[in-house]
């Protein structure tokens, strides 16, 4: 059957694939477009399978709120070139990802078979290895709970602010920068939440120097203390410096309102 011009002009703008790939699935399909793209999607995901063990260091992390603010969802994707994850459809296919999360159970999220169709299209017109690297939704309580958050320009990194209580969301907005580019990178909420690992690691490297330096063991015990209390204030979101304005804390830029969580994702990193 003939097959017109514009019909293999929209499968190619759809796909991203080559003309005469398009006018040959529109043949096997008798000119049904929906068939043809079905057909293409078959065809070339198992070319695609084969490329899965190259390595995809690139990608974008993208985070989306419910209209509500009652929940939030952060995901990142992963793709072997920046020039595809700079790529205008590759960013709205993140975001779309982190928008369908919305309806996701809350915790860590099982890419649903939409996300991965989503990912299957990205796949077949790039040619890349890409994929869904991690999706987490928060939820919160309805009329108390607020989310900010924000995304690097690159892409790269970015950042969940979550609240309880009466904040502006520029405020929270601001507190998302400050997790995504203060160093270093704060490591838990509290001190309290801080990995007990990290802490025996700290705690045990300034001992051996001041031991080293001479001091007693009792004595070195002792100082380090004191490091430890500045070591906290590094990397301890709620006591870390603001860096829109240092002479405050971060717990003072939220007022009568209490931080309860945060999310700092960044591409390349595992979670």
């Amino acid at each position: 059957m003939s097959i017109s011009a514009k019909d293999v002009m929209n499968l190619r703008n759809k796909t991203g694939l080559a003309m005469m790939e398009c006018k040959k699935a529109l043949q096997e399909a008798n000119g049904d477009v929906e068939e043809a793209e079905t057909l293409l999607r078959k065809k070339l995901k198992g070319k695609m399978e084969t490329k899965s063990d190259r390595v995809a260091g690139e990608g974008r992390v993208e985070i989306a709120v419910s209209d509500d603010g009652t929940a939030a969802s952060l995901v990142k994707v992963k793709a072997e070139t920046d020039f595809t994850a700079k790529n205008e459809k590759f960013i709205n296919a993140t975001k779309k990802i982190a928008e369908l999360a919305l309806g996701c159970d809350s915790g860590n999220v099982t890419p649903t078979d939409e996300m991965a169709e989503i990912i299957d299209d990205l796949r077949i017109s790039t040619g890349e290895n890409i994929s869904i690297d991690q999706i987490e939704k928060l939820s919160g309580e309805a009329g108390k709970t607020r989310y900010g958050y924000y995304v690097h320009h690159d892409g790269k990194t970015a950042s969940l602010i979550e609240a309880q209580g009466e904040v502006e969301g520029e405020i929270l907005r601001q507190l998302a920068m400050h997790v995504t580019a203060v160093v270093p990178r704060p490591l838990g909420l509290t001190s309290e939440d801080i990995p007990n690992e990290l802490v025996e690691k700290e705690r045990k490297f300034r001992i051996d120097q001041a031991v080293e330096s001479g001091k007693p063991q009792e004595i070195a015990e002792k100082m380090v203390e004191g490091g430890m209390k500045k070591f906290f204030a590094e990397v301890a979101l709620l006591e870390q410096a603001f860096v829109m304005d240092p002479s405050k804390a971060v717990r003072d830029m939220v007022g009568g309102a209490e931080l309860s969580n945060f999310r700092r994702w960044q591409v390349g990193e595992a979670e």
